[in-house]
């Protein structure tokens, strides 16, 4: 049977294409040019003067040199004021900017992401009175994708030339290129921070922005990491605990020597080396060259310090070797073995966390914002009692929680963790829930 008339797809008009998107004008370079890094006190005495004079709030922002030094110092530090302009300041030759602190006093700080440039500015003399930080005002409105090219695409849509983010910013002189690169980082923060600032106004989050803002400026300074070497790549494939005692024996060899020469571990011996290294635990020097990597002429050179190491990991004595999985610092173990070791902590774990994810959805911000994953952790595994809003509310305001956090979260906690603990009341031993 003929289809019906009309039905005839030739007899449908024709589809008009997509409209194609209008490309988004990238700025290639800084609309008042490049400047050369100031490098004598004479200078820096001419800028603190000019930035004094300043108005309105300053971008900042720093290059450090991750991947190739060991330190975590600032190699360039940028700057970004109405009535100034942009200064790069090369903290080598300036290693002391607090007369540049002491030019910003009461005025509001903008950074991209500041827990990571707050450290090294910090050894510089320099520490905000006020902060806005454009990353986390981004995850509070729900942005996933934070890097600065893109927020600056998607609330102005105006690109950024980017591209040398990794570079060893501790070459002297610096490259052209690179100077554009990071002119580029402080020239649009004040305008993101505006529209951002706006948005979080209009859609009433502009005081948790202001709590996590302070929480940043007023952070202590993070304490050392348990058992650093437990991070070294590939650690997951070895399961005897010789062969993590050798791994961390390397770890730690590698460590002092690359911070006594100012080199990124990575540079002196990769992870995979030291993995590789445990893994076959070679009896002799001459066996330990025959492995890959070890043949190569630097580390012929270091042979004597590596093999030592791994005699150290395999002559230490059994009650000291290192476990196989390690902890937190907290007594708590890792979420991927509670339901092994306390299937009703990680019941109320499961759902602490559809909690939250719920809530997140709801206010559209993401969830390792709304309350960090930490905090969900350390709450499951040991709920306050008696178990209610206030004692959870409590509870989370000792470790850490911003109010607006506590706010929105407690309650719905509080009822989350206790039907958990209810379940698990009513639940057989051989962990069948009665009906």
């Amino acid at each position: 049977m003929p289809p019906p008339a009309g039905d005839d797809p030739a007899d449908e008009p024709a589809r008009e294409p997509a409209p194609t998107p209008e490309p988004v004008p990238v700025l290639r370079e800084p609309r008042d040019g490049v400047p050369e890094p100031i490098t004598t006190e004479a200078q820096l005495a001419a800028v603190v003067e000019a930035v004094r004079a300043g108005r309105g709030p300053v971008a900042l922002d720093a290059e450090r040199a991750s991947g190739y030094r060991y330190s975590q110092r600032a190699y360039l530090v940028q700057l970004r004021r109405a009535g100034v302009g942009t200064v790069l300041v090369d903290p080598i030759a300036l290693p002391d900017l607090r007369p540049l602190n002491d030019a910003l006093a009461g005025v509001e700080w903008i950074l991209h992401a500041a827990t990571q440039d707050l450290p090294c500015l910090s050894e510089l003399g320099l520490a905000p009175a006020g902060l806005f930080d454009t990353e986390l005002a981004g995850r509070l409105l729900g942005d996933e994708r934070v890097a600065l090219g893109t927020m600056a695409e998607q609330h102005l849509g105006i690109g950024l030339e980017k591209g040398h983010s990794a570079a060893d910013w501790s070459t002297r002189p610096l490259p052209y290129d690179w100077l554009v690169y990071a002119a580029l980082d402080v020239e649009l923060l004040v305008d993101l921070r505006d529209v951002l600032a706006a948005e979080l106004e209009r859609t009433g989050k502009i005081g948790w922005a202001q709590q996590e803002f302070e929480a940043i400026r007023t952070a202590s300074p993070a304490p050392p990491r348990i058992d650093p070497w437990r991070r070294t790549s590939g650690i997951h494939r070895l399961r005897n605990r010789r062969q993590l005692a050798i791994v961390r024996a390397l770890w730690e060899a590698r460590d002092a020597y690359a911070a006594e020469r100012d080199i990124a571990p990575g540079r002196v011996l990769p992870d995979s080396a030291i993995v590789e290294a445990a893994r076959v635990a070679p009896a002799t020097a001459r066996d330990l060259l025959e492995l890959p990597i070890f043949g190569g002429p630097r580390q012929r050179r270091r042979a004597d310090r590596w093999f030592a190491a791994i005699e150290a990991g395999r002559a230490l004595p059994d009650a000291e070797l290192p476990p196989v999985t390690g902890g937190n610092g907290d007594g708590i173990p890792a979420p991927s073995r509670w339901r092994e070791r306390d299937p009703q902590a990680a019941a109320r774990l499961t759902a602490a966390r559809a909690v939250i994810t719920g809530i997140a959805e709801e206010h559209d911000v993401l969830a390792q914002n709304l309350l960090a994953s930490d905090v969900v952790r350390r709450l499951a595994w040991a709920p306050p009692s008696p178990l209610d809003a206030a004692t959870v509310a409590a509870q989370l305001t000792e470790l850490g929680a911003r109010p607006w956090q506590v706010e929105l979260t407690a309650d719905a906690l509080a009822g989350a963790l206790a039907a958990a603990v209810a379940a698990a009341s009513r639940a057989q031993p051989g962990g069948r829930v009665e009906t």
